[in-house]
């Protein structure tokens, strides 16, 4: 399961995207630069497995960045995806199946009372945060420091993820006139947050927050912080945004504001209500939604939007994630952090396992981290270690410490008990 060697197959494709696109890739995180691997070129997947453009195959737990809760290739998403197809693709006008997983998502997050399907999840942020300010007429945003929410400019400010992993303090092109409309505070910490809306009262627009963070790596929110989000935001006029791309239909069908008993006003949605297909969404309250032209004056729009393919995908997985469902895919992930938690105390690695449900992450730090910034003090190179000796025995985890591990519904006994084993070994190469 080594590297791609030189004349191979995979080699010989990036080096002809290495031609094509910046840095080889279409989206930074591939490019495997973190890890210092080349990149890997993935050709197939089905169940827990993916395969390579050499045919090496390994367990996966990048899962498409998190799309992938069934695992790759089901069979039902396939077929209706293949259905979708024969009707042809984007037509020009409402589908019905557009209605259908519209109806499907409002019922199971009711604080959607209204949304609007865009094509990726920074379009769905992007929108929803002007919704907000057109709701309230002001112009500020709170955002925490290590959170993604997507390439929008005024996001782009102490950014998690992609951001973290290059050690980019933003970006280049960013006007300074836009990144002053973020107010960024440390996450978990609510008296940043009572403090913020102190100096800046009545101006503050909305904050947006990922529930639970995933791209510092996966941070839970402290006890009664997303409670006094609700207050804050509620208290002063603003609106309180959930960036649910992550965590929608991850955490549990009601995502993390029904495991968390948080109501927000706007909610941004992806991943897996489009199977794996381009998708985004973002809805909440009726009335801040009716300011959505055409019904009123915040245009938002997109050729593409509510596709039939990602409509038709969205809804064949929804349709397997059952209670039940849930129920296994969070004891699969409780299996493997605990196996990735013996195999660092066995190695004597200062590891420690996050994990919210069925969303985990292993740093290399004790103890886990509570913010981004706490996030950022974790060993990279250990993690580049594990990571290539993980990789090495056929395992593909996220090749950059501050992503989130995806396991799905299609990681069996054994593939969790291969990945273990494989982790024995490969802290004890981390910890060289």
């Amino acid at each position: 399961m080594a590297a791609p060697s030189v004349g191979s197959r995979a080699a010989a494709l990036v080096e002809r995207a290495e031609r094509l696109f910046p840095g080889g890739v279409n989206s930074p995180v591939r490019a495997f630069r973190a890890v210092d691997r080349p990149p890997l070129v993935l050709e197939r997947g089905r169940g827990p497995f993916v395969w390579d453009a050499d045919g090496r195959r390994y367990i996966d737990y990048i899962g498409a960045w998190g799309p992938a809760i069934l695992g790759h290739a089901h069979p039902r998403v396939i077929a209706a995806i293949t259905a979708a197809a024969a009707n042809g693709l984007a037509l020009g006008a409402t589908g019905p199946l557009e209605v259908e997983l519209g109806e499907s998502i409002r019922e199971a997050m009711p604080s959607i009372e209204r949304l609007r399907f865009t094509s990726s999840g920074t379009e769905a942020a992007m929108s929803a945060l002007r919704v907000a300010r057109a709701a309230t007429g002001r112009d500020l945003i709170v955002k925490f420091a290590g959170a993604y929410h997507g390439h929008a400019d005024g996001l782009l400010v102490e950014a998690g993820s992609g951001i973290a992993t290059l050690a980019i303090a933003g970006s280049a092109g960013v006007p300074g006139a836009i990144a002053a409309t973020s107010v960024v505070l440390p996450h978990n910490d609510a008296a940043a947050v009572s403090a913020a809306f102190a100096r800046h009262a009545g101006r503050i627009a909305a904050v947006i927050v990922e529930p639970v963070v995933a791209n510092s790596g996966v941070i839970a929110p402290a006890p009664g912080f997303l409670e006094h989000l609700r207050e804050a935001t509620t208290a002063d006029g603003a609106l309180l945004v959930f960036d649910e791309v992550i965590t929608g239909f991850r955490l549990g069908r009601g995502g993390a504001q029904a495991r968390f008993g948080v109501q927000p006003d706007l909610t941004i949605l992806g991943k897996v209500i489009g199977g794996g297909m381009p998708i985004g969404a973002y809805g909440g309250r009726a009335d801040a939604m009716g300011l959505v032209a055409p019904a009123g004056p915040v245009y938002q729009a997109g050729t593409l939007a509510g596709h039939p393919l990602s409509m038709a995908a969205g809804l064949a997985t929804l349709a397997e994630l059952t209670p039940d469902r849930y129920v296994a895919l969070e004891a699969t992930a409780k299996t493997l952090a605990a196996g990735l938690a013996e195999a660092a105390t066995r190695a004597e690695s200062p590891v420690s396992l996050a994990r919210v449900g069925p969303l985990l992450t292993v740093f290399f730090l004790e103890p886990a981290p509570t913010s981004g910034a706490a996030a950022l003090q974790a060993d990279r190179a250990a993690y580049a270690r594990f990571f290539g000796a993980m990789l090495d025995r056929g395992i593909l985890i996220p090749p950059s410490q501050f992503e989130a591990w995806f396991p799905s519904l299609a990681h069996g006994p054994a593939e969790i008990e291969a990945t273990i084993d494989a982790a024995r070994h490969a802290m004890e190469a981390a910890a060289q």
